[in-house]
């Protein structure tokens, strides 16, 4: 936690993180937007990892899970996470 990364790798590892730390990346929100995971501050702030490293609130990642479970289960094709989803994908399914 507090290292930053893409966005689309903390969402290929969600299960690797405890259900009530956060995400903070950076926008406009993309796959390749920088992020991290930290635990979320008592007062409602950004911790100040992530704030130094320029990074807003995203999601919590019980509900970044809750999210992707219900999206996934909307959907006839499963996408893969490798390389992050296809602009094909994405073009398809807008």
């Amino acid at each position: 936690m507090g290292k930053v990364g893409r966005l689309i790798e903390i969402v290929e590892r969600l299960s690797e993180f405890d259900e009530y730390d956060t995400i903070y990346a950076s926008e406009p929100w993309t796959e390749d937007s920088d992020a991290m995971v930290a635990t979320g501050l008592d007062t409602g702030r950004s911790p100040p990892e992530a704030v130094e490293a320029g990074l807003e609130y995203f999601l919590e990642i019980h509900i970044c899970r809750e999210v992707i479970e219900g999206w996934l289960a909307s959907i006839k094709e499963k996408p893969s996470l490798a390389g992050g989803l296809s602009k094909d994908y994405r073009i398809r399914h807008q």
